[in-house]
């Protein structure tokens, strides 16, 4: 195949591409949750066929192992909410009949009753909004499902064909930003579970220490809500000190805000997920903590991965160019620059060119 035809097809292909992701922009976010999911779970298909299962048999494992941990991951809500219905209720019941508000000068008075009411009506709109997208929801899931078993089990084909797309003098940085990718996605997302279980481990003490009986459950709600885009576990945080303000407990409402706010929600992101960013990614804590929150505000959930992915790939992307251009700067001892092929009086160093 001549070159003009090879990089012609691979025009069309990424025409394609584009055009597809234009007319599927509903779901583009399945899409692209699929990949990287995907790409991170491809050394996990590898060892399963190295195991001696069929390549249908390895894929289907890997995508039937990574459902049911995201399924896991949010099983405990449902637990607690069904444990601990009862003592909710019961917390309601303590509510005063009217709460009094001050403030600059006015005050307001907020029935019980009519708190109710409107909580049951954010309720029963948030219900309906659910059930009217529930099939949205199933088919984007089968969707995802049945994406990442696809990219599993024709990965082989799609890697030879984005190589193939690759002119043979640039392959070297191609590899090089591959493996950035897949060393930022598995720090993504074990930064993520990582920053849930130090957030549960951080909030026993707070918890314990605000005089709460059910320490284990509000930590583990906690843990749960670091999956939660942007809000994260502020939402339960406010919950409580809204609550503890309609008993008139204040000084207990500002601590849970206030202290819980720092050492629950903020302290986690600040010191978990820059430091596991260095350590597992190679990649600055600081350019982490941008990507992270920049691709969340800018993008919503997709952002989560989405930021940090483009964060490494540019920080991978700018050590290539300035390996380059020092290279072309300062070239190895023995290269005499001739306007001809370089030639060197080190025969290892000529042995590693021919190499490279």
């Amino acid at each position: 195949m001549s070159l003009n035809r090879r990089y012609a097809l691979g025009g069309v292909f990424v025409l394609a591409g584009v055009t597809t992701a234009v007319l599927l922009a509903s779901v583009i976010g399945t899409v692209f949750f699929a990949v990287t999911v995907a790409y991170l779970l491809w050394p996990v298909r590898q060892q399963l066929v190295s195991r001696g299962l069929s390549r249908r048999l390895a894929s289907a494992g890997a995508t039937a192992g990574a459902f049911a941990m995201t399924v896991l991951i949010f099983v405990p809500l449902g637990v607690v909410a069904y444990l601990r219905f009862d003592t909710f209720v019961a917390l309601l019941g303590l509510l005063p009949e009217t709460l009094e508000l001050a403030a600059f000068g006015f005050e307001y008075a907020v029935t019980l009753d009519s708190l109710t009411e409107l909580l049951t009506a954010i309720v029963e709109r948030a219900a309906r909004r659910a059930a009217a997208s529930a099939p949205v929801l199933i088919v984007k899931a089968t969707l995802f499902v049945f994406l990442v078993y696809s990219l599993l089990f024709y990965g082989e084909d799609a890697q030879r064909a984005a190589i193939a797309l690759v002119p043979s003098g640039y392959r070297d940085a191609a590899m090089s930003l591959n493996r950035r990718a897949r060393e930022t996605l598995f720090a993504i997302y074990v930064l993520q579970a990582a920053t849930a279980v130090g957030t549960f481990l951080l909030a026993l003490p707070v918890f314990s220490a605000l005089g709460y009986d059910s320490v284990v459950t509000l930590s583990t709600v906690a843990a749960v809500l670091q999956f939660v885009p942007i809000v994260g576990p502020s939402v339960l945080l406010a919950g409580l000190a809204a609550y503890h303000v309609a008993v008139g407990e204040l000084i207990r409402a500002a601590l849970v805000f206030l202290v819980g706010g720092f050492v629950i929600a903020l302290l986690p992101d600040v010191l978990i997920r820059p430091r596991l960013a260095r350590e597992t990614a190679d990649l600055p804590g600081s350019l982490y903590f941008v990507g992270f929150f920049g691709g969340a505000l800018t993008l919503g959930p997709i952002g989560i991965v989405a930021g940090p992915l483009a964060v490494g790939l540019f920080v991978e992307s700018a050590a290539l160019l300035s390996s380059e251009l020092n290279h072309a700067e300062h070239p190895p001892a023995g290269i005499v620059d001739d306007g001809e092929s370089p030639v060197s009086d080190d025969p290892d160093a000529t042995e590693a060119g021919d190499r490279s």
